[in-house]
């Protein structure tokens, strides 16, 4: 984990902690609406002998949770494509958009002042705005599992602090001239913070 993805994971334990104080309202509702701010740190697994990486960022994003029971959710997170720089041995090559939903079955615990869950569940990626140099190319799409953890925190009035974060399986396979190079993977750890509201 970087030195970003680090401060991003202390701030949004800071903000916990803060929220802790108030926690005691048990608000509920079958639906959650959260928007976080996300950073992607990517574990830039590459086996085509290009030495492949993608810059990481920080970026919105905004999820909705479905309650079946007060235990099992269904969380669906959503962006918008997200542009980032291609590099090869530390150099920039290129860059590509990707637009990653992901949909997830949580268990959420019950009983306590805050609400700390589990979730596992699948990834679609889509590669769009693929800018690479010539006979350069990648797969469009990507399926992969999503394992996730989190902690809501409730302020009161329905609202409550959240900090989430996942594994996500991301990977494309790179041609060159129209032979197979090998497979890039991206397996980013996405560490998230932000506010929700329950209704």
């Amino acid at each position: 984990m970087n030195k970003r993805c680090q401060a991003l994971a202390l701030a949004a334990a800071a903000l916990t902690i803060a929220a802790l104080p108030a926690a005691h309202a048990q608000d509920s509702g079958d639906w959650i609406v959260r928007a976080r701010a996300l950073h992607l740190d990517s574990a830039d697994k590459d086996n085509t002998g290009l030495d492949l990486s993608l810059k990481n960022k920080t970026f919105p994003e905004v999820d909705i949770t479905y309650f079946f029971t007060p235990n099992i959710a269904a969380e669906l997170v959503l962006t918008y494509p997200q542009k980032h720089d291609l590099r090869a041995g530390g150099d920039k090559i290129g860059s590509l958009k990707h637009l990653p939903p992901t949909l997830s079955l949580q268990y959420h615990f019950t009983g306590m002042s805050f609400r700390p869950y589990l979730g596992a569940g699948i990834n679609y990626t889509r590669f769009s705005s693929v800018d690479l140099p010539a006979g350069v190319d990648i797969d469009r799409s990507s399926w992969g599992l999503a394992l996730g953890a989190g902690v809501d925190v409730p302020v009161g009035n329905g609202w409550l602090v959240n900090v989430d974060v996942k594994k996500v399986q991301i990977r494309t396979d790179v041609s060159a001239a129209g032979s197979n190079l090998g497979s890039f993977k991206v397996d980013p750890l996405l560490v998230s913070v932000g506010f929700g509201k329950r209704f």
